[in-house]
């Protein structure tokens, strides 16, 4: 058994909630009323995520060579 890492992204939504975003894993994206919530559906989101990848014979994405970088613009917005 291999472990793998993962970074999420959770966004506060205006109604309530978090989004959580799974930047490695396309279309990866899943919800919860708080962040523990959050947190736990992502994993659960992320294990089946790889477990279809696994049944169709596709490549599992790792962030092994990912790096990350935050990048600050000035805009009149």
């Amino acid at each position: 058994m291999r472990l793998l890492n993962y970074r999420i992204l959770l966004r506060k939504e205006p109604e309530g909630g978090y989004t959580v975003i799974v930047p490695s894993l396309p279309g990866c994206v899943t919800y919860g009323e708080t962040i523990e919530t959050a947190i736990e559906m992502a994993k659960e989101a992320i294990e089946l995520y790889i477990e279809s990848l696994k049944e169709h014979g596709e490549d599992i994405p790792t962030e092994e060579n990912t790096l990350e970088y935050t990048l600050t613009i000035e805009t009149d917005v």
